[in-house]
């Protein structure tokens, strides 16, 4: 038996029967039968979709760098206008709202703070509530699962567009959870409501679902890539590639100036738990060290359950770091609309992870010094949760 999305409920349901309906979805929003959700709702015999609005990357997930806006359009073959919410506004305008009974949200997350589909959302939610709007959120699985929690939480003052609250790297909620948790907990007061799933427990992975895996966005490609992108995202914040540019973003990590086996024997020879680390060579299309051999390493997850993907890509830095620090470095601003802060600070939500690397902090020390913040988190996320 396959999870039933919240998506699939509310459209199997009365709830949107004489509503004007916007929604905010891409090509992932799929129900089970891999029909969009768009589509469903065009088709739909007693309600009238009136706008779409697409996320980071845009409505049809084709722009592929992590910074570029998308414009505003129109969808041709289901006629409704269509905005983006990554654009010159992160945020619905007043007039993008007006003709509108209700805003459905159905985008699928990763699980990780710095994803920003949760700030498009949140930004939904404040939007909204000035408005008097309803907002329908159709929750959908946590591909990693909802029993993990783990990595840095956001420090207040370091909030940007990849971190808006002070949260985990891992959060391990659902959307529909993490709405609640906005809403609720960081008081934006919306009028929501989050449409449960049918079947789905917080110890699944997305493989357990029965559920088609779709692109989430461009470099996100796979269900593997998920549990492997909590950790090795934050290499955005360095000089080594994160394996943009080849077909398996976030699994290979690399430089030019590393050679892979030794590297890759050191990080082994690390004994962490439920991770092997492959020698690699690639040679990135696009992106960092474009049309250049970077050695480094591939990460394989043999043991979801023991794996933590921030204390591995910590462990990772370390390495990197430590087999050249001159050549490794942080990464120069801008990231984001960030300009004066060093990405890698924007990614962990504080200057503290970059500190304690350059201090020579053990990576395991590192990991313990995250784990009080995780836990009082982890009993403010509680009241949320859904399953």
């Amino acid at each position: 038996m396959r999870v039933r999305l919240g998506s699939e409920r509310i459209l199997d349901s009365s709830a949107l029967d004489g509503k004007r309906v916007g929604v905010v979805c891409n090509p992932a929003s799929v129900d089970g039968e891999l029909r969009h959700i768009a589509d469903r709702l065009a088709g739909h015999p007693r309600a009238r979709l009136a706008a779409i609005f697409g996320p980071q990357h845009g409505f049809q997930s084709d722009v592929q760098d992590n910074m570029i806006e998308t414009p505003h359009g129109r969808d041709e073959v289901r006629r409704v206008p269509v905005y983006s919410l990554y654009s010159d506004t992160r945020e619905p305008a007043p007039e993008m709202l007006a003709d509108l009974d209700v805003l459905l949200i159905d985008l699928q997350d990763v699980g990780v703070r710095i994803y920003t589909y949760i700030y498009t959302m949140a930004n939904c939610l404040k939007a909204a509530r000035r408005r008097g709007l309803k907002v329908i959120v159709c929750d959908r699985p946590n591909p990693i699962g909802g029993v993990q929690v783990e990595g840095p939480v956001l420090v207040r003052g370091f909030e940007s567009f990849v971190g808006m609250y002070p949260i985990p790297m891992r959060h391990g909620m659902t959307i529909g959870e993490i709405a609640r948790l906005f809403n609720d907990h960081f008081a934006i007061g919306a009028d929501l409501e989050v449409i449960a799933m049918e079947g789905w427990q917080r110890e699944m992975y997305f493989d357990a679902t029965g559920l088609t895996w779709i692109m989430s966005s461009p470099n996100i490609p796979t269900f593997d890539t998920t549990t492997v992108y909590p950790g090795t995202v934050l290499f955005e914040g360095t000089r080594i590639s994160e394996g943009r540019g080849t077909t398996r973003p976030f699994e290979l990590v690399g430089a030019p100036w590393i050679v892979a086996e030794r590297f890759a024997g050191a990080m082994n020879r690390r004994g962490l738990p439920g991770v092997f680390f492959r020698p690699a060579a690639f040679e990135p299309t696009f992106h960092k060290h474009a049309r250049e051999r970077c050695g480094g390493c591939q990460i394989h997850v043999r043991d979801r359950q023991s794996f933590r993907p921030v204390a591995s890509a910590v462990a990772l830095l370390e390495t990197f770091r430590a087999s050249d620090p001159d050549r490794f470095g942080w990464r120069d601003p801008p990231y984001e609309y960030e300009h004066e802060r060093l990405p890698i600070d924007v990614l962990a939500g504080s200057p503290a992870l970059r500190e304690q690397i350059e201090s020579g902090m053990a990576a395991g020390e590192i990991a313990r010094s995250w784990e009080s913040a995780v836990e009082e988190f982890d009993r403010v996320r509680q009241a949320v949760l859904l399953y």
